[in-house]
């Protein structure tokens, strides 16, 4: 697999997440998340695969929309890469509405020849 195809799968990988999230997806989210996801938000919690389904399926969140501003892959390794980001997002929490803006650190590693999400880092800009 060349850099290119591998920056591609990474990237369609991410649309596919957006649009994942937003519909509460678990079946998708499940393949784009691998297992052993970690994800810490800028107040510094930390959430797991599990909390995010679980989270997005109880109604507990709800993601209206999402908008990436920006977005940079970095191939480290054939089989790892690290993904800068911004985005613009509404979300939904606690039944009130609001907008949300965040930059972003994603670990992503390719297994069994396909790319997962293994961490995250959220921060306010």
């Amino acid at each position: 697999m060349t850099e290119f195809n591998d920056e591609q799968q990474i990237l369609k990988l991410f649309e596919d997440g957006d649009r994942a999230l937003i519909a509460g997806d678990v079946a998708e989210l499940s393949r784009i998340y691998a297992d052993d996801y970690v994800q810490y938000d800028e107040s510094g919690e930390t959430s797991t695969k599990s909390d995010l389904i679980q989270k997005l399926t109880s109604g507990t969140l709800r993601l209206v929309s999402m908008t990436s501003t920006g977005r940079r892959i970095r191939i480290l390794r054939d089989d790892v890469a690290i993904v800068h980001g911004s985005e613009d997002d509404i979300v939904e929490q606690g039944g009130k509405r609001f907008p949300a803006r965040y930059v972003y650190m994603d670990v992503v590693v390719k297994r069994s020849g396909r790319w997962q999400i293994v961490g995250s880092q959220l921060a306010r800009p």
